[in-house]
């Protein structure tokens, strides 16, 4: 059993890591911490069997977290994202607007005018006036954000939609945009 929970803890850790740093959404995050929780109850075997007591306390406190890891994106946020999606399937069908969970915005992909993808939602920019969208933040090619260029889409160039987000700009229009600095985004796009 230790050998076993030897390789299981190190491989575990390692995909659980992979799995919440993705950040793909409530459901895999939750999954993650499960993960997590098997190889930290495996660290614990491995910590038993070897006489490593400072293992033992760190994966102990770490079990504890992880449980509340599973609660929180399994539970509580699982619930408030199926709550969000249940609202704007219902607005659908009622005659009133349509409604968006801007949560589950981020991450998404921006289509093109001609249905094409030109990147991912980075951030939504609200006015605090009026709450409306002042801008979108699109993230466009790189690779879990090393590598990425950030372009602003003005509020007017975009439309909300209940399956994501459509620009009104090409590609190539916004490739020739000049980039926004990660660290220093516009008071307007």
């Amino acid at each position: 059993m230790p050998d076993i929970a030897g390789w299981i803890a190190p491989l575990a850790t390692a995909l659980a890591a992979v799995m919440t740093a993705s950040n793909l959404g409530a459901r895999v995050t939750g999954w993650g911490f499960v993960v997590f929780l098997v190889g930290s109850i495996c660290w614990c075997i491995v910590a038993l069997t070897t006489d490593q007591p400072n293992l033992l306390w760190a994966n102990g406190f770490l079990t504890l977290v992880n449980g509340l890891g599973i609660w929180r994106w399994l539970g509580r946020q699982a619930r408030y994202e199926r709550g969000g999606q249940l609202a704007s399937a219902r607005s659908a069908r009622t005659a009133s607007s349509t409604l968006v969970p801007l949560g589950s915005l981020i991450g998404s992909t921006v289509s093109g005018p001609d249905g094409s993808p030109l990147g991912q939602v980075a951030e939504i920019m609200m006015r605090c006036d009026d709450a409306a969208p002042a801008y979108l933040v699109v993230s466009v090619g790189g690779l879990g954000g090393v590598g990425e260029t950030l372009h602003a889409l003005d509020a007017g160039e975009f439309d909300l939609c209940a399956d994501g987000i459509r620009s009104h700009v090409s590609a190539a229009v916004l490739g020739a945009r000049a980039p926004i600095a990660p660290d220093n985004w516009p008071a307007k796009a």
